[in-house]
């Protein structure tokens, strides 16, 4: 083996969470390689061209807000933005956006490749360099060349020992028809690192001139669509295409039903395990068995070609199987399939063997992001890349790194989800995992996060300007409005034509604008206010007064888990020596290894009992 170039640090992988960590590294002045196994594949969309999405549009915004990529990209090449749960309460409205992923793989290459201190490398990473100290000293490529650096972040994705499933026939595969990564694991395995299979998949591609449209019900884009990122020269998602919507019957269920064996979910060649949240279609038919319908979303995969993506549809069966169960969906009955659908099973670690930097417990300067650690979605994926490269570079630097709380972010939440409870299947992001979702908006992401891009070097002096006076103008705004007193006269008209109440005295602005009914732009307009805003800023003062109370009654529910978060528990603490905890606490403990009490109580399998215990031991010993 020979040394060929030295590093600060090194990312295995260029898909969503290796894009984000490298560019995070090298912005911080990390001199950083990242490696892929073909430079054709950065930023590839293997699966739904989309980004964003219920939960996961506040991730994006959450990851531009820190100083990423990942929003500018899907801003770039977005073909159709929508509003997604616009029936419901604005904190679960979340942007998604259908994607060019072509033009998304250029976009992501173009800017890797003209960012100082990054050097992209076409090669696949055959083993990490650990000295007796169990710190990071290099990485090893197939070929045996190796590269010398302080810190390694492992973004592999589905690649690891990946085997593409269609019907009963099983070959080594990455997605998408890429070579997989065979050699890592049994090294990975070598140095104390436990591996487990994971399973995803994705549907057909079929061409656009075989489906007839006049049989769907067209979906269109917003009128006026919001960008994901929070610069201020973001550019403005454009809205060229149209999806569609079909749905499967009990013709389609038959026929999978009657095929079922030849899955190899049912069959038993797939051991892995698969998304509980995105399941294939035979798994929808025989789990949900009642249902008569499922629905298949029809989407374009980009401007310049005719390949169409069935989102719903996903599934292992055979090619014959899969041409008759697609045929058999209204729209569909003289489909052409460009790529058949397929599963793909691979190696994936236990996150809770990674601390809530995402680096593992055991090994200094290696750290872990995207699917490898058991998650599914590009979103969250980068959400966990953008991490990974500041702490990452933190440890290069000598510096703090950086752990964020479930207080302040869906990111927060969903690495502490991933550290303290792991995860027995693929984890998706949901609004309801986050006990704070009424105030985590994505339209306030950049107040809740970019403060902490700024302190890590991620955001520009321009974007730090134009953030503060934004900050400035919206709580000018909330002062005036908290201030201003409105008489019935004034108002009364509006009240009556909007259906609430009319007043009976005079009060503050503030108290009328929580009124459902009311609507900030008008009562300015009517009151002749004049607030200076900005954009999406006047509907964001609104979100603001009016889900103020809840926030508070929020935060008082949650006082107790931020009270826990204060109480540390040693890192040293052996828990078989605590009298009084279960088997199964003493044992989930000792793996996970939680930092404070409030991770102690989200630890599945450690009750409130164990958690009483642990503070009476904690009393004793005059730790509280």
């Amino acid at each position: 083996m020979h040394e060929i170039i030295e590093f600060d640090a090194a990312v295995i992988g260029a898909g969503h969470a290796g894009i984000e960590a490298a560019l995070a590294m090298a912005k911080r002045g990390c001199k950083t390689a990242l490696f892929t196994i073909s430079l054709d594949q950065i930023g590839n969309m293997p699966c739904n061209p989309s980004i964003g999405g219920s939960a996961k549009g506040h991730l994006v915004r959450e990851i531009d807000a820190l100083g990423g990529i990942m929003g500018k990209a899907g801003d770039a090449c977005c073909i159709q933005m929508r509003m997604l749960n616009l029936s419901k309460g604005v904190s679960v409205h979340s942007p998604r956006a259908q994607e060019d992923r072509r033009e998304y793989h250029r976009y992501m290459k173009k800017t890797l490749e003209n960012t100082e201190n990054l050097y992209i490398i076409q090669t696949e990473v055959a083993d990490i360099q650990i000295d007796e100290n169990n710190c990071v000293k290099g990485v090893v490529n197939r070929f045996g060349a190796v590269y010398p650096c302080k810190a390694v972040v492992i973004c592999a994705g589905t690649f690891l020992n990946g085997v593409v499933y269609i019907g009963r026939t099983g070959v080594p595969s990455g997605p998408d028809a890429c070579l997989p990564a065979g050699s890592l694991s049994e090294k990975l395995i070598s140095h104390g690192i436990s591996l487990r299979r994971f399973k995803t998949g994705t549907p057909c591609r079929a061409h656009r001139r075989s489906i007839d449209f006049t049989q769907l019900t067209p979906q269109y884009g917003d009128e006026k669509p919001q960008p994901f990122s929070f610069e201020k020269d973001a550019i403005v998602a454009r809205n060229d295409s149209i999806c569609y919507l079909a749905n499967t019957n009990e013709t389609t269920h038959q026929i999978i039903r009657e095929n079922i064996g030849e899955s190899p979910l049912y069959s038993g060649l797939i051991n892995g395990i698969g998304p509980r949240y995105c399941p294939s279609i035979e798994d929808k038919v025989i789990r949900f068995s009642e249902r008569e319908r499922h629905q298949v979303f029809v989407e374009p995969t980009g401007i310049h070609t005719d390949e169409m993506y069935l989102q719903g549809f996903s599934t292992s069966l055979p090619e014959f199987v899969q041409l008759q169960m697609y045929r058999s969906v209204k729209g569909f009955e003289h489909i052409e399939i460009m790529r058949p659908a397929y599963a793909i099973e691979y190696d994936c670690i236990n996150p809770q063997c990674l601390s809530h930097t995402l680096a593992f417990k055991d090994f200094h300067g290696l750290y872990a992001a995207g699917q490898f650690n058991g998650t599914s979605g590009y979103e969250e994926a980068a959400a966990q890349g953008i991490i990974a490269g500041i702490n990452a570079s933190a440890y290069v630097k000598q510096e703090k790194e950086l752990e964020l709380s479930r207080k302040s972010s869906y990111i927060g939440t969903l690495i502490d989800d991933l550290v303290t409870k792991g995860t027995e299947d693929p984890y998706r992001m949901m609004t309801a995992r986050s006990e704070y979702r009424l105030s985590l908006r994505h339209s306030n992401a950049d107040a809740r996060l970019t403060p902490i891009g700024r302190e890590y070097g991620l955001i520009s002096d321009t974007r730090w300007k134009d953030f503060t006076e934004k900050q400035e103008r919206i709580h000018s705004a909330i002062e005036q409005i908290r201030n201003k007193t409105v008489t019935p006269s004034e108002i009364n008209a509006y009240l009556s034509e909007c259906g609430t109440s009319p007043l009976t005295q005079s009060v503050k602005l503030d108290a009328l604008l929580r009124r459902p009914q009311v609507k900030f732009n008008i009562l300015a307009d009517i009151l002749h206010c004049n607030f200076a805003l900005q954009g999406e800023e006047p509907a964001e003062v609104s979100h603001i007064i009016k889900y103020e109370q809840y926030i508070q009654r929020q935060e008082q529910q949650n006082a107790q888990s931020a009270r826990y978060e204060r109480i540390k528990l040693p890192k040293d603490t052996n828990y078989t020596t605590i009298h009084g905890l279960s088997s199964e606490a003493v044992e989930k403990l000792g793996r996970v290894r939680p930092e404070n009490l409030s991770q102690a109580s989200r630890i599945s399998g450690v009750s409130p009992a164990d958690i009483s215990i642990l503070q009476t031991w904690l009393k004793a010993g005059g730790k509280i």
